[in-house]
């Protein structure tokens, strides 16, 4: 398949002004094709040829102002339009289209649990193509007037208000001038939820299985979604500009969520079918405040080219954070930022693919390269960059230069310039400089605290390594007695801002040194963080005493970085967990230490020898949790610590119990995903068998059950077993994307490291045969899933380097591998330190 160039779209974009789609969908002649006739009216600015996109099962006609064309003139997704005059076009095409399995166009999904059938499109980038012909490109903006012919039982929602006109056909009200790639449908028997807020109609919306869960918590979602609303239009000038605002959660979604204007479509294990901690909780909220301000950036001001995709993604994730702070319950939105996805982008920044937030645009000359670029970098490294302006412009500066830059590129496009023109204009501060340094530059800036006593002072240096300036709070702390207990606690004597680099003089203070020095205190700041040594003892003695929780991240995620920089032994990491999560208060900072501990350290970090020791430190400190919340005060916390200790254990008499008797004693009681998790990890132990899976399936034929079985069997640790499970990801291509997915992540185990390895020599020329077949979702999903994460040695690392000389790999599957091959390296690395 063609890319679409940088220079191809410039070329194009001055070439034709597109006016208007109209779009018509017959989604009832079979399961695995549908009809797609369009019609579009465009002006040509001077005589010349272009091209349309298009990827059909079968290109019935196309005309060009009432002449026929020649379908076979169609070569792989593009077809020529030569000879074209100067003014007024119109291109009709009638095609069939095929229905996607991977996410990616129109994706179709039979609910195992009632045998519904559901559709959805998801078109970024290049996937309109898939439904319907259009010149893709995001600065060629128009209207889409779409029609949709759909089964009589069916809901068809879309970007404008549906009318059904009867008989299965509904007619979608036409958009304004919006992208290519954010034209939206989604169809089937869904469950609905509707309201109407601020004069516009609200709903949301699921499949029928799913009704008593989305029900539920439909209160809440609504709740978050008008007050996020209702918070954006105190801060944004321009109003909400669509006619409607609906939220579908659609099955088997790729990715969180997509910003389509008017129809926000989410991944719908968003919908909870199990108990779910607090924290989860908000990170579904985070997201549906990230999806509402793409309703202005991403969707009402758009980017002109992929380069800038940072516009969309790193200004949602800061104002998805921020807005549900202001807005919602969920007050503590940054501790989560802090300890999840700010280590996202700290680790993607010290990888051979990290690349500058904003890239330079001839880094991205094509689609290809662009898609790469939806990483820890644009999203959480972006809104770390984004929040630290906000601190340095003051945030009524921000917003009239964010709202001067919706007024002026409204239904538009713009740039990065623009963007930076438009918030310079609103403040006396060099914003192009700040621009420069944090948007145009890579890597992570390591800071290292010094400090020295005397005379009754004492002083602090910061040795920084790296280049950009760095305008950080510090935070001094006392150990002192508390008030309550009597005990010593740590307490705040001062919070102070210095420059990083400085005016060459160390920053003096009076009195004795502190305890405890913490730098980036209140986490605004980029930067990995180094104690000096005397605080270092500090943390690991009082790291759960220290009173604030932004605090205790930013000392959480220095220890996470001494880990992977061979700084700090991976046991000393879980020694200090045992000690500390036990008397944590945050649970996105106990989620997040657990995490780590779990998926870094105990599967790569340590050696085989070392597993067993990191095993029973990780079941001992979930046991301590457990027995910390007997009283029943933080289910959170205990469902947690349940979840992990099925995870690490290494003898099945326990969680079979649990799963015999369906409940943990004490509390919780067993939800489908607590059993698909014990079921899973007897597999891997050996401790179950095919019929077990089998019965477990016929309880909960839902899909999420498919997807548990599907993941248990993958896991049995039989030859026999694994060879299945290998031909299913690799040969028959018949998995959806997330039966791939669940498949691959019961493969790979630790403990079968014997039994899987001569896999590792197979996944290499298996994958690269695989992406090239099935596609960009399916290469992902394999770089990131089927991978042999487990497998830790240099015979891995050499077969894995010698792949990436292979000039035969797809760029997606390009940069999966070359990620996965970095952090293999880091594991050989962190081994060999300790």
């Amino acid at each position: 398949m063609s890319v679409l160039t940088r220079d191809e779209a410039q070329t194009r974009a001055q070439f034709l002004d597109v006016h208007h789609y109209t779009i018509d969908l017959d989604l009832t002649v079979g399961e695995e094709t549908f009809d797609s006739r369009t019609v579009i009216r465009f002006t040509a600015a001077e005589a010349g040829d272009t091209f349309v996109e298009l990827k059909p099962a079968t290109l019935r006609s196309i005309t060009l102002d009432g002449h026929p064309l020649d379908p076979a003139d169609l070569v792989e997704n593009r077809f020529p339009l030569t000879g074209l005059t100067p003014g007024a076009h119109e291109l009709r095409v009638d095609a069939a289209m095929r229905y996607s399995r991977t996410g990616e166009g129109m994706h179709r999904f039979t609910d195992p649990a009632d045998g519904e059938t559901y559709v959805y499109t998801q078109l970024f980038m290049e996937d309109v193509q898939r439904v319907f012909a259009a010149f893709d490109q995001p600065d060629l903006k128009s209207v889409f007037a779409l029609t949709v012919t759909a089964p009589e039982s069916w809901t068809v929602l879309g970007n404008g208000i549906a009318e059904h006109r009867g008989q299965g056909r509904w007619e979608l009200a036409a958009t304004p001038l919006i992208s290519t790639y954010l034209v939206a449908v989604a169809a089937g028997p869904w469950h609905s939820v509707t309201t109407e807020h601020a004069g516009l109609p609200f709903g949301i919306h699921c499949r029928r299985s799913l009704a008593p869960h989305l029900d539920t918590d439909a209160d809440e979602i609504l709740d978050i979604t008008r007050a996020c609303f209702d918070r954006f239009h105190e801060k944004f000038d321009e109003p909400y500009p669509f006619d409607s605002y609906d939220q579908a959660f659609v099955p088997e979604f790729n990715a969180g969520a997509m910003e389509n204007p008017g129809l926000v479509t989410f991944r719908d294990e968003f919908i909870y079918r199990s108990a779910v901690t607090d924290t989860e909780r908000q990170t579904r909220g985070m997201v549906i405040a990230h999806e509402m301000a793409h309703m202005w950036f991403g969707d009402l001001v758009t980017l002109a080219w992929w380069d800038d995709i940072w516009l969309n993604e790193s200004f949602a994730e800061y104002m998805g954070y921020q807005t549900l702070a202001e807005a919602t319950r969920f007050t503590d939105t940054w501790v989560d930022f802090g300890v999840v996805r700010k280590g996202w982008g700290y680790d993607a920044d010290q990888r051979p693919s990290t690349h500058p937030v904003a890239p330079d645009p001839d880094a991205v000359p094509d689609t290809a390269s662009a898609l790469l670029n939806f990483d820890g970098i644009s999203y959480a490294k972006g809104a770390s960059a984004l929040r630290q302006l906000v601190a340095w412009l003051g945030e009524k500066d921000f917003l009239a230069g964010i709202n001067a830059h919706f007024a002026r590129h409204k239904f538009a496009n713009a740039t990065l310039a623009d963007f930076v023109d438009n918030l310079a204009s609103a403040t006396d501060r060099d914003v192009h400089a700040w621009a420069d340094a944090w948007l145009r530059t890579t890597g992570a800036d390591t800071l290292t605290s010094r400090v020295q006593e005397a005379d009754g002072n004492w002083t602090l240096t910061v040795d920084r390594e790296g280049s950009r300036p760095h305008r950080i709070a510090v935070g001094a702390y006392d150990r002192a007695p508390d008030p309550h207990t009597g005990a010593d606690a740590l307490t705040l004597r001062e919070r102070f801002e210095i420059d990083v680099p400085h005016n060459g003089t160390p920053e003096t203070r009076p009195g004795h040194r502190p305890a405890l020095l913490v730098l980036n205190d209140g986490d605004l700041g980029y930067a990995k963080i180094r104690l000096d040594p005397r605080s270092w003892e500090t943390a690991l003695t009082d790291l759960s005493g220290i009173p604030d929780a932004l605090t205790r991240a930013v000392v959480w995620n220095a220890a996470r970085d001494m880990v992977r920089d061979g700084e700090l032994a991976p046991t000393a990491y879980l020694e200090a967990a045992r000690t500390h999560l036990p008397h944590e208060t945050d649970l996105a900072l106990a989620q997040g230490v657990l995490a780590f501990a779990d998926l870094h350290i105990i599967r790569q970090y340590l050696t085989p020898e070392q597993r067993p020791t990191g095993h029973a430190t990780l079941t001992a400190l979930c046991r301590d949790l457990i027995r910390r919340t007997e009283d029943g005060h933080n289910p959170g916390l205990r469902l947690v610590a349940v979840r992990h200790l099925i995870d690490a254990a290494t003898q099945p008499d326990t969680i079979q119990d649990w799963l015999t008797n369906g409940t943990v004693p004490g509390g919780p009681e067993l939800d489908p995903e607590l059993r698909w998790r014990i079921l899973t990890r007897l597999a891997v132990l050996g401790a179950t068998d095919e019929a077990t899976i089998a019965a477990a399936l016929e309880q909960d034929p839902s899909a999420t059950g498919q997807e548990g079985a599907a993941r248990c069997r993958a896991a049995l640790p039989t030859p026999e077993a694994k060879e299945a499970a290998w031909q299913a990801l690799f040969h028959d291509d018949t998995l959806s994307n997330y039966l791939f997915s669940a498949t691959a992540q019961g493969f790979w185990q630790p403990e079968q490291a014997n039994l899987v390895r001569p896999y590792v020599a197979r996944f290499y020329p298996d994958a690269t045969a695989l992406a090239t077949r099935r596609g960009n979702a399916i290469a992902e999903a394999a770089g990131t899933h089927a991978f042999p994460i487990p497998v830790v040695d240099t015979d891995h690392l050499h077969l894995g380097e010698q792949t990436l000389n292979n000039g035969d790999l797809t760029p997606a599957l390009r940069r999966k591998l070359t990620d996965r091959i970095d952090d293999l390296r880091r594991a050989l690395t962190v081994r060999e330190a300790h």
